[in-house]
């Protein structure tokens, strides 16, 4: 009994601290995570056993014009991208699980306690991501793609951060000026996307 009066206590606490998040309009903050949850679907839709495989269109394919050949892929190359892979698909699921949360939230179908447990655990796979990634070795030719990636998994945590800040002061503003980092995160793993993973990536 005295537990799930803690609970209830603990619901009515975040109740209090949010009552004002969303009375004004909801609609720009939806927009903005909807765009951000999109843009995450796009970075991460392909498999790395695809890189080197062309797929047949049928058709279809007849009428596009073929991409640029690109130069394969060395070995120390491929064994550096395929140990990024296991590490992308933590950042990815936890990525689209925060974003879709806060789109929950906002619409009223997701509680506080549950958003602020998904953004939790977010910043902890950011954490151990960036760990993981600067234990990598990259080659030479892979540096800067290294670089960058790990630079955008720390934009999504800076992301999240901010969205954390929203639970102390119940501020929505929060939720709309964490966007712009997490789509600028999106972006550069985007970028990376496309010369790692050329055939899961529509050309600019």
């Amino acid at each position: 009994m005295d537990a799930r009066r803690s609970r209830v206590s603990s619901a009515h606490a975040y109740d209090g601290v949010l009552r004002g998040v969303f009375a004004r309009p909801v609609v720009p903050v939806v927009i903005a995570l909807a765009a951000l949850a999109i843009a995450s679907a796009g970075i991460f839709l392909f498999k790395p056993s695809d890189q080197r495989v062309p797929r047949d269109h049928g058709a279809a394919s007849v009428a596009t014009s073929p991409r640029p050949t690109r130069p394969a892929l060395t070995a120390e190359e491929e064994r550096y991208i395929r140990a990024l892979w296991p590490i992308h698909g933590d950042v990815e699921r936890s990525t689209m699980r925060m974003s879709l949360g806060q789109i929950f939230f906002a619409n009223k179908d997701l509680g506080a306690p549950e958003l602020k447990a998904r953004v939790e655990q977010a910043i902890d796979v950011y954490k151990s991501a960036q760990a993981r990634i600067q234990g990598l070795q990259p080659p030479a030719s892979l540096r800067a793609q290294h670089d960058d990636y790990l630079a955008a998994v720390r934009l999504f945590e800076e992301s999240a951060s901010e969205v954390m800040k929203m639970f102390a002061d119940g501020r929505e503003d929060h939720l709309l000026a964490a966007h712009p980092k997490g789509q600028a995160g999106a972006d550069k793993i985007r970028e990376i996307g496309g010369r790692f993973w050329p055939n899961e990536f529509a050309p600019h």
